[in-house]
């Protein structure tokens, strides 16, 4: 006879889960067997938080589905932060979790379904053993069709009973098992003709490309924005590379003339396009902000356009006129018009409409590039020159990042956490496509989660290295995870910027009263500890010690490296530069 947690285990394999991450206790560690035993590859944290990080990261970098599983009650709660992140970043992630008994909770349960629901996380909780399969399939399906992180919550005197019957999911749990695996099945086919790399593209769920959209007349209204626009401008987020919109967004740019740029969640949506502007707002280069402010028409798809992508309001000129494409239908304050629908949807509609309404092509695009201003966009950070402020045993985080920018593999994965530190891998390293940026923390405003977020996008996508950046506040509050990613035996470069502070509260409190003692540290031998938990480590105090890179190549690339960076405090990112006035 098949147990209930048997079934659900093997339910999620035969969804297409390949990974789980987590920490066993007696909720769920007869479901982690049976995972183990359906063939899924099982991670085993050091924190509840961590796992939840990983699963999470995963999905991130490979689009497919996984999963994090825990024990109840403290299991649970030690989860919220990541899980939260998760939630705010539309993760697609099964929590598989222990629960308290469907007789009543014991002394020690706790609420847990209220719990997930203050984070924004669904609940599916079964309370008969003979639905497993249908409301395991469910967890999936809402995981991946509404992109979001789904509690499955195990009642503790339901896992080991047996079922009634062999485990037959009804003709409902079949179809959407079904439809199921068509989203976490990849689109076969001519390599060529997908985006940048297979693997990496998640697919949008068939609802959002088969539906006709609410506000399918309103793309009149677009077309008639573009006849009057000289300098368009299209903006590309999270959204649009999760709807596959990459191909028809670039080709719709290519029509209409105008220039291309992404939200930092999309960082290598369009990368090596000639028309490309890389990032828009804060870690903007100020070539490719100055044409991104010439814009007179910004058509944004798939992307909130929070305060982070606008740069408070400084990006673009404030006669602009904004579209907004959402598959909400949100209408940020910025955008004039909002527009429910899917990117890669709309985005064709306006490509098939553009010649029958006579839409000229702007000659904005061949401008740029006459006068030499799309190549200087195009050189970004690189090629601005910075006083190097290195000395006293400390490197300027802007000469160390950009002198690692050529030693890293091309094919990459990074990672990055929390802190005043992320402007400047954001500035000088660019990646191979959206599923090569995990920027963990950015949604909840977190950190911590780096470390995490690097097993998770290493386990996932074996064949790029991963590269974490992570600052040593956010290091200290992960360094459990440290551990695993080493025993994981994955490839992984982490660099800590380590400036013994937590640096975005020293430069924007200590000026306004903040005391400088309750966030500065004395330094931290992080490669001493790196060392201890087996992987190879270096101290860098100038770009001499950056050796160790190449060298770790030349072996292979193999285990983990750490780079512990002593940085310079006085540099102040430009991003929050802009921020503060200074």
């Amino acid at each position: 006879m098949t147990t209930f947690a048997t079934a659900v285990a093997q339910t999620l394999a035969g969804c297409g889960i390949d990974h789980a991450f987590g920490l066993v206790g007696g909720g769920n560690i007869l479901a982690t067997a049976a995972l183990t035993r359906a063939g899924v590859h099982y991670t085993a944290a050091r924190h509840e938080g961590g796992a939840m990080a990983m699963a999470d990261a995963c999905f991130r970098a490979t689009g497919r589905v996984a999963v994090c599983t825990t024990t109840h009650g403290p299991g649970l709660a030690n989860t919220a932060t990541a899980l939260a992140e998760a939630a705010k970043n539309r993760s697609a992630v099964v929590l598989l979790c222990g629960d308290a008994p469907v007789a009543g909770p014991r002394a020690h349960d706790i609420d847990q379904s209220a719990l997930a629901a203050s984070l924004g996380v669904p609940v599916i909780r079964p309370t008969d053993p003979d639905t497993a399969v249908e409301d395991t399939v469910r967890a999936v399906r809402t995981a991946t069709a509404d992109q979001c992180p789904v509690a499955l919550f195990l009642p503790g005197d339901l896992t080991d009973r047996e079922l009634s019957a062999v485990p037959v999911a009804s003709p409902r749990a079949r179809a959407e098992a079904d439809r199921t695996d068509e989203i976490l099945t990849l689109p076969a086919g001519d390599p060529t003709d997908r985006e940048p790399s297979p693997v990496s593209v998640p697919v949008a769920p068939p609802q959002a490309h088969s539906e006709e959209s609410a506000e399918a007349d309103r793309t009149d209204e677009i077309l008639t924005l573009l006849s009057a626009a000289r300098r368009p401008l299209l903006l590309a987020g999270l959204g649009a590379w999760r709807s596959g919109a990459a191909k028809i967004l670039t080709d719709l740019g290519d029509r209409l003339g105008a220039l291309l740029a992404t939200t930092v969640m999309a960082n290598g949506m369009f990368a090596a396009h000639p028309a490309a502007l890389g990032l828009c707002g804060g870690f903007a280069s100020p070539p490719a902000a100055a044409l991104m402010g010439e814009a007179d028409l910004v058509l944004a798809f798939g992307t909130g356009l929070g305060d982070f992508t606008l740069h408070g309001g400084r990006i673009l000129d404030p006669a602009a006129r904004v579209v907004q494409i959402t598959l909400e239908g949100a209408r940020a304050p910025r955008a004039d018009l909002a527009v429910r629908g899917d990117a890669a949807a709309v985005a064709t509609r306006l490509l098939d409409a553009a010649d029958a309404h006579g839409i000229a092509r702007s000659p904005w695009r061949e401008r740029a590039a006459a006068s030499g201003a799309l190549r200087r966009a195009a050189d970004g950070w690189a090629a601005l020159p910075h006083p190097d402020a290195s000395g006293g045993g400390r490197i300027d985080p802007r000469t160390l990042t950009r002198a690692l920018a050529p030693l890293l593999p091309a094919e990459r994965t990074v990672v990055l956490d929390g802190g005043h530190f992320i402007g400047w891998p954001a500035m000088y390293w660019p990646v191979p496509d959206p599923a090569g940026l995990v920027f963990t923390g950015a949604a909840f405003q977190s950190i911590g989660l780096g470390l995490a977020g690097a097993v998770g996008a290493a386990v996932g996508r074996p064949d790029r290295t991963t590269v974490a950046a992570v600052g040593d506040g956010g290091a200290l509050m992960g360094l459990p995870e440290l551990e695993t990613l080493v025993r994981s035996g994955r490839s992984a470069l982490v660099v800590v910027y380590d400036d013994a502070a937590y640096g975005f509260e020293e430069h924007m409190y200590v000026p306004r009263g903040a005391d400088a003692a309750t966030l500065r540290f004395d330094d931290t031998d992080f490669a001493a500890v790196a060392r201890a938990f087996g992987a190879q480590a270096v101290t860098v105090r100038d770009t001499g010690d950056l050796s160790a890179v190449p060298e770790w190549t030349a072996r292979g690339a193999e285990g983990t490296l750490l780079l512990d960076c002593k940085v310079s405090r006085g540099v102040l990112a430009p991003f929050l530069s802009d921020l503060l006035g200074r």
